[in-house]
């Protein structure tokens, strides 16, 4: 199959935007679905821009008339608009599958997350691996793209940096390859036209937490100062959490509480490194 006509959901996103440029770049016809053209800020005569909300399937039918592939990026990352992982991971995305299928759309892009499929009993994972599910049972052609950590999610350790305080869990020395956006949008958009169907994606570095909180210091040219969670207090933090708070509160903390606990170490892929990026950003801020 030789894709002309592609549909991007979840463009307004840290990942979205670069899949966005890189479609644009590659010279397909993209159609963007966004939730507020204003807003989103995308370049109208670069793209086709839908006004939609995936949440709400009356909104997205007919959005997809020509389209050969749609790419879902949609996911909350931080809970907002008192929306849950079920809203949005999952049903959000089957509404999109659904039109997809009555459209005629030949291949399905999902976004999940590496190691969702073996961390169901987070909430953010269990939405994603049932909308995987109903993708694999569509019958329709799919590619489930699962990226490690984005460098997006390590700005977290510059924000600790700047206090003067970082705190990482164990003695640091758990081990992850965050990826770059840029990399992870040329990895979604190969998959139009490759046979792959399932594609795990982390950076090409593979670094200690206490290697990257300490990148993080170095960059702000201040002296590190790092203090280390025992797996006792972790455990004990988020038993509270799911507890006395609602998902809205733990069902983040609880995704990166489990996630920075463990060595998250995906293929590698790209060619960006974390020190460039964190560079970038504090030249940004200054």
């Amino acid at each position: 199959m030789k894709a002309k006509n592609i549909v991007l959901a979840g463009a307004t996103g840290y990942l979205g935007r670069y899949i966005a440029e890189e479609l644009t770049a590659r010279e397909y016809n993209t159609c963007l679905i966004v939730r507020n053209k204003e807003k989103a800020g995308f370049d109208q005569d670069k793209f086709d821009v839908i006004e939609a909300e995936v949440t709400n399937p009356m909104s997205i039918i007919e959005c997809m008339p020509n389209a050969d592939v749609v790419i879902s990026t949609v996911g909350i990352t931080k809970q907002k608009d008192g929306l849950t992982y079920m809203d949005v991971d999952y049903r959000a995305n089957l509404n999109l599958l659904e039109e997809a299928i009555e459209s005629g759309v030949k291949k399905f892009i999902y976004v999940s997350a590496f190691n969702a499929d073996k961390l169901t009993h987070l909430k953010m994972c269990e939405a994603k691996e049932m909308f995987v599910k109903k993708l694999k049972e569509s019958g329709i052609g799919y590619c489930i793209v699962r990226p490690n950590g984005f460098f997006s999610d390590m700005s977290e350790f510059l924000k600790m940096a700047k206090k003067g305080k970082a705190e990482l869990f164990g003695d640091g020395n758990f081990k992850m390859n965050p990826i770059h956006g840029a990399d992870l949008a040329k990895i979604c958009v190969d998959a139009i036209e490759t046979n792959e169907i399932e594609i795990e994606a982390g950076g090409p570095e593979i670094l200690t937490h206490n290697e990257i909180v300490n990148m993080a210091f170095d960059t702000l040219g201040k002296k590190p100062k790092i203090s280390y969670m025992p797996e006792w207090m972790r455990k004990t933090i988020l038993w509270f959490a799911r507890t006395f708070t609602s998902q809205k509160t733990y069902g983040p903390m609880e995704f990166f509480f489990t996630v920075l606990a463990m060595d998250m170490v995906a293929p590698w892929y790209g060619d960006h490194k974390l020190k460039n990026f964190f560079e970038g950003i504090k030249t940004e801020n200054n």
